[in-house]
């Protein structure tokens, strides 16, 4: 045989796929062409025209990988392997995982870390090709092994993953965690969670939750980045709430004050308000500001979520006895539909002629 040997003829022949398709294919998707393993053990020789570059995967070419092969291979090594046996997937460019026969082929793996983050398009995320390895998100009960450029990391529950490029990604929040938790460099912690929220990838809500189930917030340097990814949040909501305002025509409020009764207690801080129509906004910023500090090693409990948000649903209602309408705008909210924030917004202030005259209240600079 010699090293150009092509494959044997068989009734799945190689011309409908992809060319990294048919640069990356496992053993058994080769025995499915008619390759059998001492074929590919012959092609894969030293100065042979095809490489094994994870136990079962091989590369058809002598070169290194390309990202786009390197991040297909690794895949396919994790992939449950029933879903990768029955041939080769054939469509290359859907929205979804690469499907064989309805079935996606990477089932129960998907790319997570700092290499989903760099498919994400985080900027603070290292290139693909500078990773020494990917990390692989798989079910805790798979019997697989890290190897080679692979890292495996389970999971007692997969999230949904997100498509990109054909691949599938774990979601932003989920490839935070598995990466923070490789990483020991707080310069690079605060950048990479910075990042998430400052380029609009996710809300830091998520990202505390995720960090907090993977028992992450009783690391010094995770907690400190957490602090700098909540300022960041607020102020990039806050930002966007004032350009609702300018942007829909709303009349100006005044911002950031607190309310309090004539001689009275103090009845709690608001975003924004509009004394003359008795209309107030606050940014529900529940992700814990609060209490994640205290609850080491574990992080921030549903009881303390809870609490906090009680805080808010008793201060909503004494203002709205006192006649004050409260809306409630989530960051998320601002960020996918501001115009619809804007309305109900409007709608309020134009509602406010129907009602009885709020009580009076005192408005202070918070």
């Amino acid at each position: 045989m010699t090293h150009n040997t092509p494959l044997s003829p068989s009734p799945r022949p190689l011309r409908h796929l992809s060319g990294v398709q048919r640069r990356v294919l496992t053993a058994a998707q080769l025995r499915a062409h008619g390759v059998t393993v001492a074929e590919a053990n012959e092609q894969c020789r030293p100065g042979g025209p095809w490489q094994q570059f994870l136990p079962g995967v091989f590369l058809l070419h002598p070169a290194p990988p390309t990202g786009e092969e390197r991040l297909h291979a690794v895949l396919l090594y994790a992939a449950k392997e029933r879903a990768v046996t029955t041939g080769v997937p054939a469509q290359p460019d859907c929205e979804e995982p690469y499907r064989e026969r309805g079935r996606p082929v990477y089932t129960e793996a998907m790319i997570t870390g700092l290499a989903a983050l760099a498919l994400h398009g985080f900027s603070a995320a290292p290139a693909l090709l500078s990773l020494e390895t990917v990390d692989v998100l798989v079910p805790r009960l798979r019997r697989l092994r890290s190897t080679g450029c692979v890292r495996i990391v389970r999971s007692s529950a997969l999230p949904r993953p997100e498509v990109i490029d054909g691949l599938p990604v774990a979601p932003v929040p989920r490839a935070l965690a598995d990466a923070v938790a490789g990483l020991t460099d707080a310069g690079a912690v605060r950048r990479l969670l910075t990042d998430a929220v400052r380029g609009g990838h996710c809300e830091p809500a998520a990202v505390v939750r995720e960090l907090n189930q993977a028992r992450l917030l009783g690391r010094p340097h995770v907690v400190d980045a957490v602090d700098s990814l909540l300022a960041e949040g607020r102020a990039i909501a806050e930002d966007r709430l004032y350009r609702m305002v300018r942007e829909y025509g709303l009349p100006d409020p005044v911002w950031n004050v607190d309310l309090r009764l004539p001689g009275g207690p103090c009845l709690g801080g608001l975003d924004a308000y509009w004394p003359d129509q008795a209309v107030a906004v606050e940014l529900d910023t529940r992700a814990p500001r609060q209490g994640y500090r205290q609850s080491w090693p574990s992080g921030p409990s549903g009881q303390e979520d809870d609490a906090l948000w009680s805080e808010y649903a008793r201060k909503r209602e004494h203002l709205e006895r006192l006649g004050i309408t409260v809306v409630h705008i989530t960051p998320r909210k601002l960020r996918e539909a501001i115009e619809q924030q804007a309305t109900v917004v409007r709608t309020a202030l134009m509602a406010s002629g129907d009602r009885e005259p709020a009580a009076y209240v005192v408005v202070l600079p918070r």
